[in-house]
């Protein structure tokens, strides 16, 4: 399959569209966080999940979705800085009670890169895999080159009951592995990308009742942007290459996506209750 554009999705009326959710995007990252908040609402997202990767961006991510009641955040320490885990635990851990946060991660993996040892990489990730369970909040896991030992501390520690893979980036057959075990898979903008049939293969074999969309902004533009900084508007351009992809209609994707969300995060995000 090809880039998609979305153009046969786009005749759903934007009635139908509206209502998605990143559910996982770094507006620290970008320059300004209220100027891409206000544009992806304009789009129609109804809510946007900020990733925190270590303190300082965990802490970033609270102050940023205090400001907006449309946005919550995540506290964890992604792979790259695991080596981190000794001097900011106990931080991270008080953090995690804050009432914006709705997920511990991002958490796993990385062997591509290893920035940090894989030994502390896996201390870390069972330490963030506990406490998700501890505090009853949602697991969010980036895994790349390491399917065998995600699967491996899951299986040791036990998969948390509301547990993703973000930015999904495995096949069909690593979908089956993951989905086995209860999780969600969430898909970024890869899935409209040209080399990318392994992702979309592993869309079509998930159920729609276990999908989220993200950004991952401000990394991994989805086509028709490619090449540009990434923002949460373009979720509905992510969420229009699923539905192109696994040839759904647009606005079942929507409300699933959405649905599936709220019960990952605990949140109502259309109403933005209570803040």
């Amino acid at each position: 399959m090809g880039e998609t554009s979305g153009s046969e999705a786009r005749e759903t009326s934007d009635s139908e569209a509206r209502g998605w959710v990143d559910s996982h995007c770094h507006l620290g990252m970008l320059t300004e966080a209220a100027e891409p908040v206000a544009r992806a609402r304009e789009a129609g997202v109804v809510g946007m999940v900020c990733v925190g990767t270590d303190l300082p961006t965990s802490h970033h991510a609270v102050e940023i979705a205090d400001r907006h009641p449309d946005v919550w955040a995540t506290v964890g320490l992604h792979p790259h800085d695991a080596s981190r885990l000794s001097a900011e635990w106990g931080q991270l851990e008080m953090l995690a009670h804050a009432e914006p946060v709705v997920a511990i991660g991002e958490a796993g993996f990385d062997l591509f890169y290893e920035h940090s040892p894989k030994d502390e990489q896996e201390t870390a990730f069972r330490w963030q895999v506990r406490l998700a369970h501890r505090l009853d909040l949602a697991l969010v896991i980036h895994t790349r080159d390491a399917w065998d030992d995600t699967f491996r501390v899951l299986d040791d520690e036990g998969v948390p009951r509301r547990t993703v893979f973000h930015c999904w980036s495995g096949g069909a057959a690593e979908a089956e592995q993951a989905l086995a075990r209860g999780a969600h898979l969430s898909f970024s903008g890869i899935v409209s990308f040209k080399n990318a049939d392994d992702v979309r293969d592993a869309a079509r074999l998930t159920p729609l009742d276990r999908v989220l969309v993200e950004t991952d902004s401000p990394y991994l533009a989805p086509v028709p942007h490619r090449g540009k900084t990434n923002e949460p508007a373009w979720v509905v351009d992510v969420g229009l290459a699923l539905a192109t992809a696994t040839e759904r209609d647009q606005a079942d994707v929507a409300r699933a996506t959405r649905e599936n969300a709220e019960f990952v995060f605990g949140r109502n995000f259309a109403g933005f209750p209570g803040r």
